[in-house]
């Protein structure tokens, strides 16, 4: 196994001496390294690593805002180090692997080497074993919706009319573990390559489903697509202002704007009970 490793510290002479001490161990890849905290949090997004030894006291963003920084599952291994031993105790409240003191012991490092080793082995069989057990829910409860679609309700209408339940729950994988998520709390759903990102509220999963997909699980009464990337929930809609070419822009309750496709327009209009132009003033 070999440990993908960033560098990041803003004394180059720090960064010197570990990227030395790490060239004694023949499975450590350095893959970058950063000099102060936003430069830290790019290399982290691009290279996605394995461990990362991340300086506390930094420019701009320190080690700890580092972290804050990225999503749930951006966060690699991390060892924080640093000359000072006053952040000891925050450095654990946050998870990290491991703490260590300028100037770096090289037996205190490969200790650190050895801890990162095991938690990524551990990390990987569970994360297998867990993907495959969200796999089979994901596929036990498309297979339960297919059946229970098929089966007529009670109390159908006469006109042969039926009414779709949709989830009230959604299964997401967070560090590692299977979480629901409930989609009355589902802000908006955007789509990220093979992923889609769900925002519910403050917190962001990420989900390997298409959106095409996800939309198919979600109440057409409270969700609406509004862009080819974008599906929102109507309840969380504050606004409609109009934008360029017949797009418009739509605020929601938190004040984040997504874009309203011309594509869409209709649709949502239509979701809100309104007749064309009455969401937005074309004339603005």
């Amino acid at each position: 196994m070999t440990l993908r490793t960033i560098i990041v510290d803003d004394e180059a002479v720090a960064r010197s001496r570990l990227r030395r001490l790490l060239a004694a161990h023949s499975d450590v890849a350095i893959l970058a390294e950063a000099a102060e905290g936003r430069a830290a949090v790019d290399a982290i997004v691009t290279h996605k690593p394995d461990l990362v030894f991340l300086d506390i006291r930094m420019p701009e963003l320190d080690g700890f805002e580092v972290i804050a920084e990225l999503a749930p599952d951006e966060v690699p291994v991390v060892v924080f180090v640093t000359a000072f031993s006053d952040h000891a105790a925050k450095a654990f409240d946050m998870n990290a692997l491991d703490y260590l003191l300028k100037p770096y012991d090289p037996e205190r490092l490969a200790e650190s080497l050895n801890r990162a080793r095991d938690r990524l082995r551990s990390a990987r069989d569970d994360g297998q074993r867990i993907l495959a057990a969200v796999e089979e829910l994901a596929r036990e409860q498309r297979a339960l919706r297919l059946a229970v679609s098929s089966i007529p309700e009670a109390g159908v209408p006469a006109n042969g009319a039926t009414h779709r339940r949709f989830p009230e729950r959604l299964l997401v994988s967070k560090r590692g573990h299977g979480v629901f998520v409930s989609t009355h709390a589902i802000t908006y759903v955007e789509s990220a390559g093979n992923y889609v990102r769900i925002h519910a509220g403050s917190e962001e999963h990420r989900l390997r489903i298409r959106l095409s997909d996800i939309e198919q699980q979600l109440d057409p009464s409270r969700f609406a697509r509004i862009h080819r990337t974008i599906i929102v929930n109507t309840n969380a809609v504050a606004e409609i202002q109009p934008w360029f070419s017949g797009d418009a822009v739509v605020i929601l309750k938190d004040g984040r704007r997504l874009r309203l496709s011309r594509h869409y327009r209709g649709a949502i209009e239509a979701t809100f009970g309104l007749s064309r132009g009455a969401a937005v003033d074309e004339t603005i």
